[in-house]
C-alpha cells in the first residue's frame, strides 16, 4: 500500500503575499514533485498567471467560489482525480499544495481531509501554513474573523512585509500573533524567501489542537463570508495607458483603499510586449513583467477587486478613461 500524500494547506489574508511563496518553491531546486491546487474568490483567476511553471508541475485553478464553502466539493473531486492520475502512473507528483483564496476559513479545509473517507486514505494533512501581513495586520485581524481563523488554526505563522513597517510595529503584531497562537512558530519572509523546510515537512497538525481552537471542527456547518464583502472583474481588449492607469490608480486608492482589500490583474500596457502582473493591498500597489504576448493571441487585460461595496460603475468608467483607442 502506497504511503499517503502529504498535503499543505497554504493560507493568509488577501494580499499577504502567499503566491509569492508558493513561486519561490516552485522556483527552488529541491527535486520534490508538486501539484498546486489554487484557488481564488471571484470569477476569474489571475494567480495562474502570476505562478511560474517552469517545470511540469501539475496546477489545478478552481476560481468559482472560496474552497471553504461553495466549492468544497470540487476540493474533494479534484484530489481524488490527482490520486487516480497518480495510481495510474499519468501524473507524477509527491505532495500537495492547496492555496487557498484570502477570505477562506481554514477549518472547512482542513476538515476534508478527516471527514472524507476516500481522501484520508490517499491523503494526510501535513501542516496549515499561515502568512501574515504585517503592514495591514492590525486592521485585518480587528475587521476579519477569517484573519484570525488563519492564524489560529496555523502550524507555522510567516510574517511578511515587515520592512515596510517599523521594528516595533512587528514585535507588536508578533505578541499578538502569540496571543492568538501561542504553539506556532514564527518566522519572517522577505519576498517568499522562506526555506522549503520551514514549509514541507513539518507534521503539525494535530486533531487535539484544532478541537482546542475551535470545538466544532469534526461537524460538517457552512461558512459564509460578510455580505459587505464582494468582487468584480473588468475585462478589456484595448491596451492601458501607462501613465493615466498609474494616476487613475492612486486616486481610486486615495479615495477606496481602506476598503479595497485586494486587486489584482494581467494587463495589456502600451507599449509592452510582455504582460504586465499588476498588484495591491489598501493603499500599497506594484507591477512586474510577465510572460511574452505570443503572436497570434488577443492581448486581453483582466482585472479583479474585491472589497467592502465598491462602488463598481466608479472603477469600469475609470478604467474606460484609461485605456487607448487602439
Amino acid at each position: 500500500m502506497q504511503a499517503r500524500i502529504p498535503v499543505t494547506i497554504l493560507t493568509g489574508f488577501l494580499g499577504s503575499g502567499k503566491t509569492t511563496l508558493l513561486n519561490r518553491i516552485l522556483r527552488e531546486q529541491h527535486g520534490r514533485r508538486i501539484a498546486v491546487i489554487e484557488n481564488e474568490f471571484g470569477e476569474a483567476g489571475i494567480d495562474n498567471e502570476i505562478l511560474v511553471q517552469e517545470r511540469d508541475e501539475q496546477i489545478v485553478v478552481m476560481n468559482n467560489g472560496c474552497i471553504c464553502c461553495s466549492v468544497r466539493g470540487d476540493l474533494v473531486r479534484l484530489l481524488g482525480e490527482l490520486e487516480h492520475q497518480r495510481r495510474e502512473g499519468s501524473l507524477a507528483f509527491e505532495r500537495v499544495v492547496i492555496e487557498t483564496t484570502g477570505l477562506a476559513d481554514p477549518a472547512p479545509v482542513a476538515q476534508t481531509f478527516f471527514m472524507n473517507l476516500d481522501i484520508a486514505r490517499a491523503f494526510v494533512l501535513d501542516g496549515i501554513v499561515t502568512l501574515v501581513d504585517a503592514k495591514h495586520a492590525s486592521e485585518q485581524l480587528d475587521r476579519n474573523r477569517e484573519a484570525q481563523e488563519q492564524v489560529g488554526f496555523a502550524d507555522r505563522l510567516f510574517i511578511s512585509k515587515a520592512d515596510l513597517v517599523e521594528e516595533a510595529e512587528v514585535e507588536a503584531l508578533s505578541r499578538r500573533l502569540r496571543q492568538i497562537n501561542p504553539r506556532a512558530p514564527q518566522q519572517r519572509v522577505h519576498f517568499g524567501a522562506a526555506p522549503v523546510e520551514l514549509v514541507f515537512d513539518i507534521g503539525g497538525f494535530s486533531i487535539d489542537a484544532a478541537l482546542e481552537i475551535d470545538p466544532g471542527f469534526l461537524e460538517d456547518r457552512a461558512h459564509r463570508h460578510d455580505d459587505e464583502v464582494g468582487s468584480f472583474v473588468f475585462r478589456e481588449h484595448r491596451a492601458f495607458d501607462p501613465q493615466r492607469l498609474d494616476l487613475f490608480m492612486r486616486l481610486l486608492t486615495q479615495q477606496y483603499g481602506a476598503d479595497l482589500l485586494r486587486y489584482k490583474g494581467v494587463l495589456n500596457v502600451q507599449g509592452k510586449d510582455r504582460r504586465v502582473i499588476f498588484q495591491g493591498v489598501h493603499m500599497v500597489m506594484g507591477a512586474q513583467e510577465g510572460k511574452p504576448w505570443l503572436a497570434d493571441e488577443t492581448r486581453t487585460s483582466t482585472l479583479v477587486f474585491i472589497g467592502r461595496k465598491l462602488p463598481r460603475r466608479v472603477f469600469e468608467e475609470g478604467l474606460r478613461y484609461c485605456l487607448t483607442d487602439c
